[in-house]
């Protein structure tokens, strides 16, 4: 069964030639020309990978990716904008995106990233459930959530700090290497992507305020290390 794309693009030429392209890699493509309309047809239908232009009038991508994030924390998003700041890319993963391409963008890289997700996709799919304790935090890889049992508290994750989280449980009390961390989640270690993951480690600090025993540290120079008990972090 072919996979299904979400493209949301206001852009017709464009979205005609990215339609085009991804149907000829195997995918299934549904096309929608604004936020609206995106959103309307990802509570129809279920989407393996959503592709989201972020600049369009009315409901603009960042807005759309939240309202997919609340429905769905698991689903892939990767932002296509003309918006190259720092700062825009950023927004595009505090609003719950998993990747960003800046356009124009060369269409091999683009299904390179997209075969990324859909290989995680099927070994979330196929793999037994993955858990963590931390303290009195339960972490629940495979749904890709954190419980706190004593406030009865449940906290969504998108599936790259999901990703980031598990490799710092699997490696607990450990000094890390940035360098190391990001060629192992992100697979590249450029200037970019630094700034991406230290999003994902403030939120993760905040996780870990539930419970007063869990640490995440900042070790200046070196890298990071989460500070816990070693029986405590283990997989069940």
């Amino acid at each position: 069964m072919k996979a299904g794309v979400l493209l949301v693009e206001d852009d017709h030429f464009f979205a005609k030639v990215i339609k085009n392209q991804l149907e000829k890699a195997g995918y299934n493509v549904v096309h929608c020309a604004n936020g609206e309309e995106g959103w309307a047809t990802f509570q129809e239908r279920p989407f393996d990978i959503c592709l989201l232009d972020v600049i369009m009038p009315g409901m603009d991508g960042l807005a759309l990716a939240r309202e997919i994030r609340d429905k769905d924390e698991n689903v892939p998003i990767i932002f296509a904008s003309s918006r190259y700041m720092e700062q825009d890319k950023l927004n595009g993963f505090e609003a719950g995106g998993d990747d960003y391409l800046v356009k124009p963008f060369n269409m091999e890289e683009l299904l390179c990233r997209m075969e990324v997700f859909m290989k995680r996709s099927r070994l979330l799919q196929n793999d037994k459930q993955v858990i963590f304790n931390l303290g009195s935090l339960v972490f629940n890889y495979s749904e890709f959530k954190i419980y706190h049992e004593p406030t009865n508290t449940n906290i969504n994750l998108p599936p790259k700090e999901a990703e980031l989280l598990k490799y710092l449980c699997e490696n607990p009390n450990k000094r890390l290497k940035r360098d190391v961390i990001l060629l192992s989640v992100w697979g590249n270690d450029d200037f970019f992507t630094g700034r991406s993951m230290d999003v994902y480690l403030t939120r993760i600090r905040k996780h870990f305020k539930l419970d007063g025993t869990v640490k995440l540290e900042t070790i200046h120079g070196k890298g990071l290390r989460l500070v816990t008990d070693n029986e405590a972090c283990r997989v069940l």
